[in-house]
């Protein structure tokens, strides 16, 4: 407690209010004490409480609680009227009742943007308009639900307008808020005022409230939940009237002496939302002392205003984006590309025009291009290896075969493949010139001379498809020779040549040759003593070989030489061709088919040396994706993930050559 010397100190009205608060709080511990509560009114024992409409002790009657939703199909893009906020409201709630890409827009009657006005969109927050201060809420969380809100204790001191800004299908507005009843003391005044205390700071009695030429609006009643029978109803969206009755022509009666006249009770509906529209004024005959709509009998038809056309609405309609339908795929299957045209538009005195793209940049711009897919593409697949060329020699042409595969392994047509991608099914090959390979046999085993310098022959043939009519016919020049030179050692004699016997032909049928002795010896009486060729060596020698032709052999085996092998590593082959031929060089069937010589045989059989390129590598982490896809066809995908296609074409490559 403060010290009496203190307060003696003090001005005396402060020491007043300084000892009204002690008894005040003496009062209220003696209370608790006693078990008794303290009311509203802030008397011991009091049971008054604070009702809905802000009076201590009221019965809910002195107010009314407007509220309604809002759930007009729209169809116009921009600003729509919801509901207005009539003066004096308090405990204003307006929310969106579901989360949309609408937005709550608020402005005064006289035209002043509180919230989100002129297209510009209000971040979240407090605004102060009407007299009283408005929360603003837009809930942002990716997960939530709820709506935008405005939300005010009021009371308002002007008449508020609420809209909407229209961009896709409404989802529904809740308003409510609540307006004083008539001959009602403000609750401001009244909620912490004790009795006696002074309004304003001096005692007096409450001022009345005349409501009669207010406009009014729909309500319902707090405690019956039906229309008031003081409160007419308007549609929402419709603007009550707040102009004064027109004037009545100098020749009418004075309006006094009129019990009816004419007066403006509102406006058509203005015929656009926003970009400029036109309304007209609504004229109703009523009664001039209680404004109450009665027949129009009652008014004089000649005098009724005709309604002139009043500009509305008008402020811009939003822009917004106008989107152009897709493009076809730009692939028949696989992942290819679309496209759309995006434009921004705005809508003005019933006409759409193209504005810069900034006037949309409170809109998330749609996209412009996308992938698309019609179907996963087929590929063709190579089901045998080349057939043998169609002709021995010359050019001809070899074939295999080609199938369009779908995805899931069935042949289909060609054209379900890409047909500038088709593998050739048929080509040229070329055999060489006809008539140009020498046929050649095996050289002889035996030697022509068994001592000293003898030969070794064979046979040589140029051979066609056919047995050429002329042997050298088209073979050239470079004939292959059908000797070789051999040496069995030297001979042993002096004196003179000994020449033996001849041996048996070294074939048993066609030409062949037959050998002799031929030594050099020294003839003594009686004997002969075998010398060293070398000394008969300034002797002419008589021939150790000779030709010889038993029988004709019928036919026999000839072959070409090796062709070149096929691979240079990891296992190839080379070919040579074999034909049977008669003693008189004509194709026969008469030869051994035991005794054919090869005619594909392996060649360089070691293991190839990959070269590794640098620059091949993949660039995505996912290439395995494209290998699965069978996308490593086309020229992107191969360069951008070269490794991964590189091994599939060289286990593809490895595995042809195996079949």
């Amino acid at each position: 407690m403060l010290h009496v010397r203190c307060i003696e100190n003090l001005p005396f009205s402060v020491t007043l209010l300084l000892y009204a608060h002690a008894i005040h709080l003496l009062c209220k511990a003696a209370g608790e004490t006693v078990g008794m509560s303290i009311g509203c009114d802030d008397y011991l024992g009091s049971d008054k409480v604070i009702d809905k409409c802000g009076i201590c002790g009221g019965d809910n009657t002195a107010c009314k609680v407007v509220s309604g939703v809002f759930k007009h199909t729209l169809t116009n893009l921009g600003y729509h009227k919801i509901v207005e906020i009539p003066e004096g409201a308090t405990k204003i709630n307006i929310t969106e009742m579901s989360k949309s890409n609408n937005y709550l827009a608020l402005r005064s009657r006289s035209g002043r943007s509180i919230i989100n006005g002129n297209w510009a969109i209000d971040r979240p927050g407090r605004y102060e308009g009407g007299g009283t201060m408005f929360i603003y809420k837009r809930p942002n969380e990716i997960s939530s639900t709820a709506g935008e809100s405005f939300l005010a204790d009021g009371p308002t001191n002007e008449v508020l307008d609420v809209y909407m800004i229209h961009q896709q299908p409404n989802p529904g507005i809740h308003y409510e808020y609540i307006i004083p009843g008539d001959n009602v003391i403000s609750p401001q005044l009244l909620a912490h005022r004790r009795p006696g205390e002074p309004l304003n700071g001096q005692l007096g009695m409450a001022e009345s409230t005349n409501h009669g030429d207010e406009d009014l609006h729909r309500e319902t009643d707090t405690l019956t939940g039906q229309p008031a029978g003081t409160f007419p109803v308007i549609q929402p969206g419709r603007f009550p009237s707040h102009q004064p009755e027109n004037q009545v022509p100098a020749v009418q009666p004075p309006r006094q002496n009129r019990e009816h006249n004419w007066k403006q009770v509102g406006k058509t509906e203005c015929t656009t939302t926003c970009g400029k529209g036109s309304q007209y004024p609504v004229f109703h005959c009523v009664n001039r002392i209680t404004h109450e709509e009665v027949s129009e009998s009652y008014c004089d038809s000649s005098t009724k205003p005709i309604p002139e056309e009043e500009a509305c609405n008008l402020f811009p309609c939003p822009a917004f984006w106008d989107i152009g339908e897709w493009s076809e795929c730009s692939k028949t299957c696989g992942l290819g590309m679309q496209h759309r045209q995006i434009l921004c538009r705005q809508m003005y005195a019933n006409r759409t025009l193209t504005v810069q793209q900034y006037r949309c940049h409170h809109l998330e711009k749609p996209e412009t291009t996308s992938t698309c897919q019609l179907k996963i593409c087929s590929e063709w697949q190579i089901r045998t290896e080349w057939t043998s060329c169609s002709v021995p020699c010359g050019v001809g042409q070899r074939t295999r075969d080609v199938k369009c595969v779908s995805n899931l392994g069935d042949v289909v047509d060609d054209e379900e493949c890409n047909m500038k991608l088709r593998p050739n099914d048929i080509e040229n090959c070329d055999m060489g010139p006809c008539a140009k390979s020498w046929f050649l046999t095996e050289w002889s085993d035996r030697c022509s001379a068994e001592c000293g310098d003898g030969v070794r022959t064979r046979s040589v043939v140029c051979m066609t498809n056919h047995v050429s009519s002329l042997p050298l016919e088209g073979c050239g020049n470079n004939r292959p020779s059908e000797t070789t030179p051999c040496n069995n050692g030297p001979c042993a004699g002096k004196v003179e040549w000994f020449a033996g016997g001849w041996t048996q032909c070294s074939t048993e049928c066609g030409s062949g040759t037959q050998q002799r002795e031929v030594v050099c010896v020294r003839k003594t009486e009686g004997t002969f003593e075998v010398l060293n060729p070398y000394e008969c060596s300034y002797l002419e020698k008589p021939p150790s070989q000779q030709s010889c032709y038993l029988k004709p052999c019928g036919s026999k085996w000839f072959h070409t030489e090796w062709s070149t092998c096929s691979r240079s590593c990891e296992g190839g082959f080379r070919v040579r061709e074999v034909r049977c031929l008669s003693d008189d060089m004509i194709a026969s069937t008469q030869c051994d088919p035991q005794l054919k010589p090869e005619e594909k045989e392996s060649c360089n059989m070691q293991d190839c040396i990959p070269e590794v390129d640098e620059n091949c590598k993949d660039k995505y982490y996912n290439c395995n994706v494209v290998v699965q896809a069978r996308l490593c066809v086309y020229t992107y995908y191969k360069t951008a993930c070269c490794a991964s296609c590189t091994r599939v074409a060289n286990r593809q490559s490895g595995f042809l050559g195996r079949r």
